[in-house]
C-alpha cells in the first residue's frame, strides 16, 4: 500500500523515460500544426509565459488519437506524448502532408527524462538552480542545474506543481543523484506515478485516453481552442458542444475489491452505463479507488453502480487536491 502524504507534501523525483518527443520543423510548421491539433499553437511565443499548451490530436471523428503537450522550441515545435505513442502519432500526422514543408522527427532520444512534482517541487528547483523560475502552466523554460543546459516545462499528472526535466543525453542519472539529495525529495517509481495519477483524476492515454474517446467525454476540454480555425475534428467536438455535450463522463468510484481496467459498469438494474479504465490502492483516499466513464445521468457523487457483481460508489474527482493533499470527497 502506497501513502503518498509525505511525498505530495514534499517532492517526488520520476524517471521518465516512457514519455516521448516528436519534433516538428520546416517552413509550413506552424500553418500546418495548427490545423492539426485542437489547441491555438499558432498563437504561442518564445517566452518562459507563452511557450506552450495542452492539445490533442483527434481522428475526423473527434476522437482522441493523443493527448500533447506542444512546446515552442525557436524553429520547432515539440509535441510531448507517451513515448508508445510516438510512431503512431507520426504515422497520423504524416498522411496529412501533401505539399508543405514539414518535418516529423521522434526526439525522443535527443533528451533523457526526469520530473519533479510536489508542492516544494518550485522550491526545490529554484534553489539548485539559483534563481526564480519564470514558467507558466504548459510551457517552456531554460535553466542551467547541475552544470548542465536543462529545459524546464511545467506540467504533470499528480494535481502538485510539477516540472519536465528535458536532461542532456547520458546525463540524467547524475542530475538525479543531484536533486534525490535534496530534503524532501523522493525517487517514486511508475506505481507511485500511477497512483498519484489516479488521485488527482487525471486520465492516461491508453487508460482513459483512446479513440473511442471525446476529449470532453474525458474532461480534457482545456485542450480545446474554441476560438482557433479548422483542425481535425473540430466540426464534431464543436456540433456535441451545440447539442448539448456528451453521454458519457469521466468518474471516480470508490469500493471494496474494485474489479479490473476494463470490467463493465452497470446501474443496479443491470443496464449497462459504462467501463472501469484504472485502479489503485490509495491510503490517503481511504482504499480502493478507480477512473471509469460512465453515462452523463450517473455521474453525480454519490450514485451507487455495480461492477463484476460489486457494488461502487462515484465520487467526486479529484480524489485528493494538490497542495493541501486533502481527499475531496464524494
Amino acid at each position: 500500500m502506497i501513502d503518498t502524504t509525505a511525498v505530495r507534501a514534499g517532492a517526488v523525483l520520476f524517471a521518465n523515460d516512457h514519455r516521448g518527443v516528436i519534433a516538428v520543423t520546416g517552413d509550413d510548421r506552424e500553418r500546418w500544426l495548427g490545423g492539426m491539433v485542437s489547441n491555438d499553437v499558432v498563437a504561442l511565443g518564445q517566452s518562459p509565459t507563452d511557450s506552450g499548451c495542452y492539445a490533442a490530436l483527434l481522428t475526423p471523428q473527434g476522437r482522441i488519437v493523443s493527448d500533447l503537450h506542444v512546446l515552442r522550441r525557436g524553429e520547432a515545435y515539440w509535441l510531448e506524448t507517451s513515448r508508445d505513442a510516438v510512431a503512431d502519432v507520426i504515422a497520423k500526422l504524416d498522411r496529412f502532408l501533401i505539399a508543405d514543408d514539414v518535418e516529423l522527427r521522434d526526439a525522443s532520444g535527443d533528451h533523457e527524462r526526469l520530473a519533479l512534482e510536489g508542492a516544494r517541487a518550485r522550491e526545490i528547483l529554484e534553489a539548485r538552480i539559483g534563481r526564480p523560475l519564470t514558467v507558466a502552466p504548459d510551457c517552456v523554460e531554460d535553466v542551467e542545474l547541475a552544470g548542465e543546459a536543462v529545459v524546464v516545462a511545467a506540467f504533470g499528472w499528480s494535481g502538485e506543481e510539477a516540472f519536465q526535466l528535458f536532461v542532456p543525453a547520458g546525463r540524467a542519472a547524475h542530475m538525479a543523484t543531484e536533486l534525490a539529495g535534496e530534503p524532501g525529495v523522493v525517487c517514486g517509481d511508475r506505481e507511485l506515478f500511477e497512483v498519484m495519477r489516479v488521485e488527482a483524476g487525471v486520465p492516461a492515454l491508453g487508460s482513459e485516453l483512446a479513440e473511442d474517446t471525446l476529449p470532453d467525454e474525458a474532461r480534457i476540454g482545456h485542450a480545446i481552442s474554441e476560438t482557433k480555425g479548422c483542425y481535425t475534428g473540430q466540426e464534431v467536438v464543436a456540433r456535441l458542444r451545440s447539442r448539448g455535450g456528451v453521454k458519457h463522463m469521466l468518474v471516480g468510484l470508490r469500493g471494496e475489491a474494485l474489479a479490473e481496467p476494463g470490467s463493465r459498469i452497470e446501474r443496479v438494474d443491470g443496464k449497462r452505463t459504462g467501463e472501469l479504465t484504472s485502479r489503485v490502492y490509495s491510503v490517503l483516499a481511504g482504499g480502493e479507488i478507480a477512473l471509469g466513464f460512465v453515462h452523463r445521468d450517473d455521474c453525480e457523487a454519490g450514485t451507487r453502480l455495480v461492477c463484476d457483481g460489486r457494488e461502487v460508489v462515484v465520487a467526486a474527482l479529484p480524489f485528493v487536491r494538490g497542495a493541501d493533499s486533502e481527499p475531496a470527497g464524494g
